[in-house]
């Protein structure tokens, strides 16, 4: 069994860390707010900071919201690079800037030990069922160290390429959720506007070309107007911004990516910032006028 170190114990960092504690495996843990108790209860050792995790752990984790975050997490004081020995492997599973990574990358090989970009897709659900995607960045022989980790927190794991191809690959699978959920959106508000039942058109389109996770899951989110988070608007901003950033840098145009952004926007401006990235069909019925499913709920 490894000794493992897991830094962000938040929506989805608590159930991937509790998953590597059933595992198994050894677990030192650390995050700004107080340890969730049922990973205490289970074994998992509370550390006071990320350099305590990394003396006692081969391998670290972080699942942290952004960019700054996971700067802050591995090289600020008491961070994670205060407590590294050679050998040791960084693995970094939030979100962030692939140009980013490659510098932290960078860092902690000079420090003697492997990193890997490891983010991840499947949102809180996933986090829960042990079902996330997770694209991976870095040297093979650190991934080959780390995939029996990432099989207990996830189902479909991939070693895409070199350090930040990683994170690479999950802004380009933020443009597609992104750019799904405003199709799926716009279908759904014409066939109510249209005077059909949105709940009867989801599940005909379910059986055809037009099938998708998202019109499953989010499809059914808009229907029946659960907006809890999931995954925050808030957070699907900052990985467009990534791919609007990075689309600028590469001389290359993503207008429907910007058209999303700016309905994330528009969420944000009336103070969904916190809504689920489903919610984004809100920005579209604003301007509709209507809201889907309002003339059923209304005939009933």
């Amino acid at each position: 069994m490894a000794k493992v170190g897991f830094i962000g114990l938040g929506i989805m960092g608590a159930p991937m860390a509790g998953h590597l504690r059933k595992g198994g495996h050894e677990l030192y843990v650390f995050d700004l707010n107080p340890v969730p108790a049922d990973l205490v209860a289970s074994g998992a050792v509370a550390c006071a900071s990320g350099r305590q995790v990394a003396e006692h752990a081969d391998i670290i984790i972080t699942m942290v919201p952004d960019t700054p975050h996971v700067d802050a997490a591995l090289f600020a004081k008491d961070g994670v690079a205060e407590g590294l020995k050679p050998g040791k492997i960084v693995v970094d599973m939030s979100s962030i800037s692939p140009i980013e990574t490659k510098k932290f990358a960078q860092r902690i090989t000079q420090l003697g030990c492997s990193y890997l970009d490891a983010p991840v897709s499947g949102g809180e659900v996933g986090a829960k069922a042990a079902s996330l995607t997770i694209m991976v960045g870095g040297p093979e022989e650190a991934f080959a160290q780390v995939k029996p980790l990432f099989d207990l927190m996830g189902k479909n794991i991939t070693l895409v390429g070199g350090n930040g191809d990683g994170q690479t690959c999950k802004v380009a699978n933020q443009i597609i959720v992104a750019l799904t959920i405003e199709a799926v959106g716009e279908a759904l508000l014409f066939a109510s506007k249209a005077g059909a039942d949105p709940a009867k058109v989801r599940q005909a389109l379910m059986g055809g070309f037009a099938a998708s996770r998202i019109l499953e899951v989010h499809g059914e989110r808009m229907v029946k107007r659960s907006f809890e988070p999931g995954f925050r608007i808030e957070l699907h901003q900052k990985d467009l911004n990534l791919a609007l950033q990075g689309a600028r840098a590469l001389g290359i145009s993503l207008p429907n990516t910007a058209t999303c952004q700016e309905l994330f926007n528009s969420c944000a401006a009336h103070g969904g910032s916190k809504w689920d990235h489903s919610a984004m069909v809100r920005a579209l019925e604003l301007m509709a006028d209507h809201e889907i499913g309002s003339n059923q709920r209304a005939a009933g």
